[in-house]
């Protein structure tokens, strides 16, 4: 079985006896684009807060 389909289980098997299939495919999404966020600090593809924060506010 491949890591990303254990983790599927994993995450579904967490959730309530109740849960739809929308939070199922919500509960993907999250793990998706907190994945994709955390590969891209290991990387250093980011922005820091106080460098979003001055690009807001002198436009």
């Amino acid at each position: 079985m491949t890591i990303v389909k254990e983790e599927a289980i994993k995450l579904i098997n967490r959730l309530p006896d109740h849960a739809t299939w929308d939070d199922i495919m919500y509960e993907f999404y999250v793990k998706k684009k907190l994945a994709i966020a955390l590969e891209a600090a290991k990387e250093g593809r980011m922005v820091s807060h106080e460098e979003v924060k001055k690009r807001f506010l002198t436009k």
